[in-house]
């Protein structure tokens, strides 16, 4: 199913509204909160089918031991908690009960890095992308605006994997249109260019990508940017293009650079097309207070930090 993001106001919108609109075409579908449904807006899905929505509390483990029994009598579930509950305090139950036992769930980690603001640094998830790429077979999603996170949000359902889709709650914006071609496990070239490739996940790092390729096309330097939404599975026929291109590539993050993106890529190209690489990610730091303009800065996500990252990759 089609359907135009324009449609919501707030990216928690636009993964709440396609769920609904999957569990209108598929009765199995249910979805458990754990008591954060007025945060992520699945209220909404509560009033539309109120025998299909299970509060479990603030008990994310338990949450996710429910979904997999849910599932284990052939029900589709969909579950969400803040995405630093979701990916650290119910790990053994995601690991074993969904994974090890093939059970099935659709997993909903919101306000992940930065964007958790100010949720402070207690709440903000780096290593969520790291955890979630240890449990075999897991579609990983994070999309860069709202009409790729309710399409991607079909397309994992359709999958039939466990999946978890990584994605702030507040805010929105509209990078690609209703006609747009968005592929599970394909990543979007934004922009092609031949000097320097920029891979970005997530709103935050694509929308700093794209301003980091304004300043460096004023410096005369033209750069690749690439809209990396599928973090698994890893679309490797893309990453090698571009590093047969461009012959450096920079990978930017909401997160940690151990077992994250940055790392995946590498440890990709490193066996098939070793170039020169940067990073732009979160180090080794805890998170912090503060609203999000703060945020970018105070961790480096913006253009002019990933403008210079580049720069000296091409140095």
């Amino acid at each position: 199913m089609k359907r135009d993001a324009h449609d919501f106001s707030h990216y928690k919108e636009a993964v709440i509204g396609a769920a609904i609109d999957i569990a209108k075409t598929d009765d199995r579908v249910v979805f458990v909160d754990s008591d954060l449904s007025s945060c992520i807006g699945s209220t909404s899905f509560q009033k539309e089918f109120p025998d299909r929505f299970f509060n479990a509390g603030i008990a994310e483990a338990n949450m996710v031991g429910v979904a997999a029994g849910l599932s284990s009598v052939g029900l589709v579930p969909f579950i969400h908690s803040f995405g630093c509950f979701m990916s650290r305090r119910d790990y053994d139950q995601l690991f074993i009960s969904l994974g090890y036992t093939h059970q099935r769930a659709i997993c909903i980690g919101s306000d992940p890095g930065i964007t958790a603001q100010y949720n402070g640094g207690t709440h903000m998830p780096f290593e969520d992308i790291a955890l979630m790429r240890q449990i075999p077979d897991f579609v990983i999603i994070e999309p860069s605006d709202a009409q790729s996170l309710y399409d991607l949000t079909w397309q994992v359902y359709k999958s039939g994997k466990n999946a978890y889709i990584r994605t702030p709650r507040k805010g929105i914006n509209f990078r690609y249109s209703l006609e747009d071609e968005i592929k599970l496990g394909k990543g979007i070239e934004l922009l092609q260019g031949k000097d320097v490739a920029i891979v970005a996940t997530g709103i935050v790092m694509v929308d700093a990508a794209m301003e980091a390729a304004s300043i460096l096309k004023e410096k005369g330097i033209d750069a690749t940017v690439v809209d990396l939404h599928t973090v698994r599975p890893l679309d490797t026929e893309l990453l090698d293009r571009i590093a047969k291109r461009c012959g450096r590539v920079l990978v930017c993050e909401n997160g940690r650079y151990a077992g994250g993106v940055g790392e995946m890529v590498a440890g990709y190209l490193v066996t098939t097309n070793p170039v020169k690489m940067g990073f732009v990610n979160v180090g080794e730091r805890f998170g912090e207070v503060g609203n999000l303009a703060y945020l970018k800065d105070a961790f480096g996500f913006t253009g002019e930090r990933v403008a210079k990252a580049a720069m000296d990759l091409l140095a």
